[in-house]
């Protein structure tokens, strides 16, 4: 299914695409949120890979490859992955492309991305760039696709994001933002969050190696929960200047936004 994306006065764009969150950082404290994201991602690297197999339940890196190709990711193009954390995305990009050398991968931890080498095994034609969405170290109208996945939840601002995807395009670039949404039956919703607020991180109790590994899973489902609706993420990506945008949905909480440059 998919949704048209419909014109939004400037006021309803999105800076944090969430409200805070202060039982992890305090509110109002901008610095401190950016060390906290920072410190945990680091330091819940080396779990990483192994407790999203848990999540998706093995499903992850088929799903990925399917939407990067419902978006239009073909072999020849230049991509950035932003949020690449440990190259998971990335990972399927090559499968599609099978060109190292035209991947970058941009993330605000070291530690993350230093896993994409030790764990997912990308090769070393793929850069790996330490920065943010809202900064993303390209050029002007240097990529054909670039993708973010899993990270909309996790940056300062939106808006100021959605600015850098269309600066970073080259005319008529597709854009991929992949992101887990609450699902909209009351019941649903409630399975959704019993399963990734408690049963996945008592796995990660289990089966982690760092300690803050299921606090992370926690914060992961509270910032679904507390993230703005899916149209107020298109409002944003329009009115920033991108073009054609929509959104697909699989089983009604894995959504793909899409949009051109």
């Amino acid at each position: 299914m998919s949704d048209p994306a419909r014109p939004a006065p400037p006021d309803s764009l999105v800076h944090l695409p969430h409200q805070p969150l202060p039982e992890y950082y305090r509110t109002g404290d901008a610095e401190g949120r950016e060390r906290f994201l920072r410190a945990t991602f680091d330091s819940t690297a080396v779990d990483y890979n192994r407790l999203e197999a848990i999540l998706g339940l093995g499903t992850g890196p088929w799903y990925r490859r399917q939407a990067l190709l419902r978006a239009g990711l073909k072999p020849g193009m230049d991509v950035v992955d932003v949020g690449m954390g440990t190259g998971l995305v990335s990972r399927e990009i090559l499968k599609v492309t099978g060109e190292p050398d035209r991947v970058i991968g941009v993330d605000p931890s070291p530690g993350m991305m230093a896993q994409a080498r030790a764990q997912t095994g990308l090769p070393a034609e793929v850069a790996c760039r330490v920065g943010r969405a809202e900064d993303i170290p390209v050029p002007d109208a240097s990529a054909d696709f670039v993708v973010m996945g899993y990270a909309l939840r996790h940056i300062a601002d939106f808006a100021a994001a959605a600015a850098e995807f269309r600066r970073v395009l080259r005319p008529g670039g597709r854009l991929l933002i992949l992101e887990i949404t609450r699902a909209e039956g009351r019941i649903g919703n409630a399975l959704l969050k019993a399963y990734m607020r408690g049963v996945v991180p008592l796995l990660a109790r289990m089966v982690s190696r760092a300690e803050a590994s299921p606090m992370l899973w926690r914060y992961y489902w509270d910032t679904i929960e507390a993230c703005v609706p899916p149209a107020q993420v298109m409002a944003t990506l329009a009115g920033q200047g991108l073009l054609e945008v929509d959104r697909h949905v699989e089983l009604g909480i894995f959504s793909e936004y899409r949009a051109r440059g």
